[in-house]
């Protein structure tokens, strides 16, 4: 997929921009400040925009082989970092808030190989949306962008200079004061009052001692159960199938990584029910988790056929299946699942949660709700798109163009083998 330089301006102001607040976000929590990292004084993270505008250009053309985009993904940030290390300590010797890049030691290679990683999610998460509202903008507007960005970008470049040549501690002494970026400084007023109003006296480091992430049954908690339960649950069931069956397969509900949503969701189902149960005998638990996890297996079949016209799973050929979505034996699976979940397994996990930092782990909990969100919603545009593709090969618009190129027939196939289209479905 080919993209003009209006395009690939637009990237890199998107991404820049994203990854500029979120080193702001992270730098307000650990140092309860803003603080702008960005080469120049605009809301950009001007390294982070150049390889993110260079990687969405080169990685379609590797299909899905992501070892060689994790590779392309990790040179691109090392030379990016170099080259932009190099010139600026050339250009501004004495300016210490333009870090250099990673030393060559192992601790250096470490960072850029996990950072490197969370490029390639983020990239792989956000880039079909980015590239839809790309495909909505008009080209005039995109090139009067570039235009307008580039002047903007040479004109802050030449105040850079600047300022670094006529002294350091005239700057730090603005950064101090809080009159170099306002932008980062209400995102850093944000985080901190909604961080507040969730943990009040959270700035106060002998409170914030005492301060528990996620007690008792919140929103924070949920999310966490959900993902770790999601993640555990795929792998689980992965290992199940392959040493049952001697299929090895992914059991992942979603496009990205390794989670099952039905393991996610039913861990979170079992825990609002259950856990009021958690002082009864264990029968009435047993029963309950038994009810409660085969009727939410059999809505889950309901809603991906209504939705996908799939059947991801069948239990026709079993001995007392309920519609085929769900069985007896399952059930009562369910039902010692449930008594596990509630007496053994989900106290040490709720302790678990509690410890995490309270500031970042809040914080990390909104970025698990946006990416998972983007994870699901992408998942449902591919599956649409596989439903289509044979009615309609040619893509409507660049999203499409995008998932055929990317995410075609062979790889919905291969990520959900069990996956059976459903008769009904397919004659309406």
């Amino acid at each position: 997929m080919q993209y003009n330089a209006a395009q690939q301006m637009f990237f890199l102001l998107a991404y820049g921009f994203l990854s500029w607040v979120a080193e702001v976000v992270y730098y307000a929590i650990r140092d309860k400040k803003f603080i702008n990292r960005g080469i120049l004084s605009l809301p950009i993270d001007f390294e982070m925009g150049l390889v993110f505008s260079n990687i969405a250009v080169i990685l379609p053309t590797l299909g899905r082989n992501y070892i060689g985009m994790y590779i392309i993904t990790l040179a691109t940030l090392v030379i990016t970092r170099a080259v932009l290390g190099f010139f600026g300590s050339r250009l501004t010797k004495n300016a210490k808030w333009l870090e250099a890049a990673p030393s060559g030691t192992w601790r250096g290679g470490l960072l850029n190989a996990i950072t490197a990683g969370g490029i390639l999610v983020i990239y792989l998460l956000l880039q079909p949306g980015v590239m839809v509202l790309v495909s909505l903008i008009p080209a005039i507007v995109l090139n009067i962008v570039r235009i307008v960005a580039w002047v903007f970008i040479v004109l802050d470049f030449i105040t850079l200079l600047i300022a670094a040549r006529k002294g350091q501690q005239q700057y730090e002494q603005r950064v101090e004061q809080g009159k170099t970026d306002e932008l980062s400084g209400a995102i850093s007023r944000f985080v901190w009052a909604r961080l507040e109003k969730a943990y009040p006296g959270i700035r106060d480091e002998e409170k914030r001692a005492d301060i528990v992430f996620a007690k008792g049954m919140s929103l924070d908690k949920i999310v966490w159960v959900f993902l770790i339960s999601a993640l555990v649950g795929d792998l689980i069931e992965t290992l199940y199938c392959g040493l049952m069956d001697g299929k090895w397969m992914s059991r992942s509900s979603v496009v990205f990584g390794p989670f099952s949503f039905v393991w996610g969701l039913g861990a979170v189902v079992l825990t609002v029910s259950l856990m009021r149960l958690k002082d009864k005998n264990d029968r009435w638990v047993l029963l309950a988790g038994a009810l409660l996890g085969g009727a939410f297996e059999y809505m889950c079949s309901v809603f991906t056929e209504i939705v996908f016209g799939k059947v991801f799973w069948d239990y026709s050929w079993m001995p007392l299946n309920i519609g085929g979505r769900t069985n007896v034996l399952f059930m009562f699976f369910w039902g010692i699942l449930g008594l596990v979940w509630v007496k053994i397994a989900y106290p040490p996990l709720d302790r678990f949660i509690e410890k995490f930092p309270p500031a970042a782990a809040k914080v990390a909990t909104w970025l698990i709700i946006v990416l998972m969100s983007f994870n699901a919603l992408f998942t449902v545009v591919v599956m649409l798109r596989y439903n289509t593709r044979a009615e309609r090969p040619q893509p409507a618009n660049v999203l499409e163009q995008f998932i055929d190129e990317t995410y075609g027939d062979d790889f919905v196939e291969n990520r959900w083998k069990n996956m059976k289209v459903n008769p009904v479905t397919q004659q309406q």
